[in-house]
């Protein structure tokens, strides 16, 4: 056995110290180093104990969680940091605010469950897996597995040209929600395609988080509707709990929604997404595959990639996981391997002369302010036209299983 994971725990809540330190002692890759009610008390423990990974509620007294992890971030840029987050709209912003301030991931805590084993199994089965992929190299240190060698970064070679794509579609989760933000920030609001977007997200968090995105880009951000017209220029977000996919209907492409089963644990699933989108679009497609923990995505890359679609993955250094686009890197049908920074540009050049800032858009009026990709001017002053109105559209109830909103 070598070198354990060390945790520090912080939350205001007897009961969920208790808790979140049980079901951690019970891995034997893993150690809890200490506790803390409060953000204050956890600054003081991080210089003290030096934890490999912290836990950090949001809620607390004396120092919330989006106070501590700004300071946490001051003084250790690259610790990791998991929120604890309630499925409420609340929850949802707080820990939103939290990933843009430099959060590594969050869990959700189980709202009013049945018993305290009920809570421990939630607490297990989220954060055990977020914690070991946020640490890999001390994860693979204390497993008795032998550690896997470095991925050399292949490419694959193409014996033809590639098709002028008429579609985009990404992939995310483990830091997805700041690396997805960095790209779409910077593509143009005349984007000649549609856009199509999985990341891992709870119900609740995916609303928020389209909205947040939309101020953030020159393009039009959505949380997908069943029935939605897939129209270029706008960027739909697939809803928690929901797997999209895209469907010819009569001369249009439409949004489906449904709660078919998880795939690779997951719903949304990026690979069920993806294989809706080579069936609608063929090898006129642009997969875009960014940092996230598993495998989710890779299939369906293989499937862009025999149909002669074109497709990128983020590169290790920049991913804080590197799990979904190491898939897909290991697999060998990525275009190209790259950092975050230089995807938006790869993307617009796949994409074609087609796509530029200028396209779709008109003059903008004396006295007016063009829409920034920092998300300060409101959606009603946007320079580029918005694509038709929204027909009716049937959106499936919420499952009745969602939690309430309860704190436990």
């Amino acid at each position: 056995m070598g070198p354990r994971i060390r945790v520090l725990t912080v939350d205001d809540s007897v009961v969920v110290r208790r808790i979140v330190t049980d079901v951690l002692a019970s891995d034997p890759a893993i150690e809890v180093v200490g506790t803390a009610p409060n953000g204050k008390i956890a600054l003081d423990k991080i210089v003290q104990l030096k934890p490999d990974v912290v836990t950090l509620d949001i809620e607390m007294p004396v120092m919330d969680g989006l106070e501590a992890i700004k300071e946490i971030r001051r003084i250790d840029r690259k610790l990791p940091v998991i929120m604890f987050s309630t499925l409420t709209e609340r929850g949802a912003t707080a820990t939103l605010e939290a990933l843009s301030s430099g959060a590594s991931d969050y869990v959700t805590k189980p709202a009013n469950v049945g018993s305290v084993q009920e809570s421990m199994d939630s607490v297990r089965e989220q954060l055990i897996p977020k914690i070991k992929a946020l640490v890999p190299h001390l994860a693979a240190a204390a497993a008795p597995a032998p550690v896997r060698p470095a991925t050399p970064v292949t490419t694959r070679t193409r014996t033809s040209a590639a098709k002028a794509p008429r579609a985009l579609v990404i992939g995310s989760s483990t830091g997805g929600p700041e690396a997805l933000s960095a790209v779409l920030a910077k593509l143009p609001a005349g984007l000649g395609v549609p856009v199509l977007v999985t990341q891992h997200m709870p119900p609740v968090f995916t609303r928020l988080y389209a909205q947040r995105l939309d101020k953030a880009s020159a393009l039009r951000v959505v949380e997908a509707a069943d029935g939605d017209a897939v129209v270029p220029g706008t960027v739909y977000v697939a809803p928690g709990d929901f797997h999209m996919e895209v469907a010819r209907r009569g001369p249009q492409t439409v949004i489906k929604l449904h709660q078919g089963p998880a795939e690779n644990f997951c719903r949304p699933a990026v690979d069920v997404m993806v294989r809706s989108a080579v069936a609608a679009y063929g090898g006129e497609l642009l997969a875009v595959i960014l940092t996230g923990m598993g495998s989710d995505g890779k299939l369906g890359c293989k499937a862009v990639a025999a149909a002669g679609g074109q497709v990128l993955a983020q590169d290790e250094a920049t991913s804080v996981v590197w799990g979904m686009p190491g898939a897909v890197t290991r697999e060998g049908i990525a275009d190209e391997v790259l950092p975050l920074g230089s995807i938006a540009d790869a993307i617009q050049r796949r994409l074609g002369p087609g796509v530029r800032p200028g396209l779709g858009t008109t003059a903008t009026p004396a006295g007016t302010t063009p829409r920034s990709t920092l998300g300060t001017t409101p959606s009603s002053t946007r320079t580029s036209p918005l694509p038709p109105a929204r027909p009716p559209a049937f959106r499936p109830a919420a499952p009745a299983a969602r939690p309430s909103q309860g704190r436990w």
